[in-house]
């Protein structure tokens, strides 16, 4: 039988002392049996429950297990992919590595660095379901937090996945480069199917009943409750609550001018800081670039020690900053917006992927970065330029600005959370597959080239599994400046469908006039419009009314129930990553 191949079994000699001894043994290995075949399927029956029946079919071999069984298997063999395709990639890049097409070269580095966390998310999501293999039969399911937890990781695998395609597919476009698009893109379509069922089953098999029946509204630890009540200081009033050595606390305030929060934080009210460094251009400070001070940061720190600060004072660098996986725990504060400023203007058109053009990205966990601007100034001429990408898990942006024109910001992958920030742009300035929430934040649509539309948002998610979505809560749209000001016109839309489940929530926000009546806008013909999830709840302003709206299937007028699935606590389930910054939020709806 399939299970068979898939756990370990031992065998154990059998020595009877007598007949009634045989029997109750007998009866207790049948017993055994009858427990281990329940639920049996084979593989036309499990696969009816993936996106792509026909393909997971082919996946597994012809014998019956369990869903567990076919999810430990598929995942599995996910892993064992992507270390195949690690290789693949390796190889080409050595192999390519004289190729005058800079951009293939760049399009096949973004592969590396997205399978080397690939692999990271693969090994402990198998990890995690291989353990639930030696467990009884009533604890095979996963707690709520552990399941969302595999469930954002194989999501994210699933984006990275895809990240990296659609880079080769673009940049390995001419018959000089047929061969990198033959041996790496058209391998990495079937490890894409392959890793959407791993996610289908997994959902199916781990994650636990109430949260699958019940959409989000289970995900509420604190009914009735629609802000965070944990004691717990803010960031208000440039007063900071932040923890420190007495050797620390003269490092900061000394060059920023602040004071911290009173009080020494024994009650642990306070946000735990290990560690600082200062970077400022007039070389007063540790480093005079950000770059230096972030590889300064230790590596692989489980929090537990508080975060370290990297202070930047005032001033415009010109720098491209990369947080790498294993900076984990940084805090990074400048001086304000439009004061400590982080700039590039690196492009698609300038031969740059997507991906890698952002000025400032983040991949390292639990990362935090306050009042601080990040722009890419390559203008709307040079198309996509990104001014931010992160894909760190936990990542949390407060009081930041973000200001491009076509794809600003990069929501790449995982959890992510802004609060009270700017962010500027003109085509889907907000884009990605992460699940995140941006909450009391100003977006504003810019001018665009003539014969453009705006589009704010630009959903990525691409599986119905993934536990992704972009949800804008008690935020303001209003035109820029230049917008406002601008002699032709240009139409503004709240977003459209890059992905074909592709999921975005407006609720309790200001909408002001300038937005299309119709609201949002297709991609292409009538793609993702049934499969789409676009709901609007309880906004207010001119270019808030619903009547005229799109009739796709996939858009709703969303009511509180809906709505709740989409706030901090309905989207992340855990707040606790949040509260633990000293970043205010609001955890439900706004009553």
């Amino acid at each position: 039988m399939f299970y068979s191949h898939l756990t370990n079994t031992k065998k154990f000699p059998v020595t009877m002392k007598s007949p009634f001894i045989f029997l109750i043994t007998l009866s207790f290995f049948l017993q055994s049996l009858l427990v281990a075949s329940h639920n049996l399927a084979n593989s036309s029956t499990i696969c009816k429950t993936t996106p792509d029946p026909k393909y997971c079919r082919s996946v597994f071999p012809h014998s019956q297990g369990n869903v567990q069984q076919y999810g430990r298997f598929s995942i599995r063999k996910s892993l064992s992919q992507s270390r195949k395709f690690i290789r693949t990639v390796d190889k080409y890049l050595k192999r390519n590595a004289h190729l005058s097409q800079p951009a293939v070269i760049r399009a096949l580095q973004d592969c590396r660095f997205l399978a080397g966390l690939t692999m990271d998310y693969l090994l402990t999501s198998f990890q995690t379901v291989n353990v639930t293999s030696a467990k009884s039969s009533s604890s095979k399911t996963l707690s709520f937090p552990k399941a969302e937890d595999i469930q954002t990781l194989l999501s994210a695998a699933l984006t990275n996945e895809q990240t990296c395609l659609e880079g080769l597919t673009t940049a390995a476009s001419s018959s000089a480069t047929w061969t990198v698009r033959n041996g790496v893109a058209l391998p990495l379509v079937n490890d894409t199917k392959l890793f959407s069922v791993s996610l289908a089953l997994f959902t199916k098999g781990w994650v636990p009943k109430k949260k699958k029946r019940a959409g989000f509204a289970w995900a509420h630890p604190r009914s009735g409750s629609s802000t965070h009540t944990k004691p717990f200081r803010l960031f208000r009033n440039g007063a900071l609550p932040l923890k420190m050595t007495e050797r620390t606390k003269a490092v900061y305030e000394s060059p920023s001018r602040r004071k911290l929060s009173d009080g020494d934080g024994d009650d642990g009210s306070m946000v735990l800081i290990s560690d600082i460094v200062t970077v400022s251009q007039d070389g007063t400070g540790n480093f005079t670039n950000i770059t230096a001070a972030v590889a300064a940061a230790p590596n692989n720190t489980d929090g537990s020690g508080g975060f370290f600060l990297i202070y930047v004072t005032a001033g415009i660098y010109e720098e491209y900053v990369s947080i790498a996986k294993n900076k984990k725990y940084m805090m990074m504060i400048g001086d304000g917006i439009n004061q400590t400023v982080v700039t590039g203007n690196r492009s698609v058109v300038d031969g740059w992927t997507t991906f890698n053009s952002a000025t400032f990205a983040v991949t390292a966990p639990n990362f935090v970065a306050v009042n601080i601007t990040f722009r890419n100034t390559a203008g709307p001429e040079k198309h996509q330029a990104v001014a931010l990408r992160s894909g760190a898990d936990f990542s949390i942006f407060y009081s930041c600005s973000f200001e491009a024109y076509q794809d600003t910001l990069y929501a790449h992958s995982l959890r992510q959370f802004y609060r009270e920030c700017d962010v500027y742009g003109t085509v889907d300035f907000i884009f990605g597959n992460a699940a995140v929430v941006f909450q009391n934040c100003n977006l504003y649509p810019r001018k665009p080239m003539p014969n453009q539309f705006n589009a704010i948002t630009a959903q990525g998610r691409s599986d119905p599994n993934q536990n992704t979505g972009t949800s804008i809560h008690n935020c303001t749209i209003k035109p820029a400046n230049d917008l406002v000001s601008s002699n032709y016109t240009v139409r503004t839309y709240l977003g459209r469908p890059w992905k074909e489940y592709s999921r975005t929530v407006i609720m309790q926000s200001y909408i002001d006039g300038f937005v299309e009546p119709v609201g949002w806008r297709e991609w292409n013909g009538d793609f993702a419009l049934s499969t789409l999830y676009y709901a609007e709840y309880n906004n207010t302003g001119p270019g808030s009314n619903t009547t005229t709206r799109v009739t796709w299937p996939g858009y709703h007028v969303a009511n509180s129930t809906d709505a709740a699935n989409f706030t901090v606590t309905g989207l992340f389930l855990e707040d606790d990553w949040i509260w633990k910054t000293g970043v205010p939020y609001t955890s439900g709806l706004i009553s």
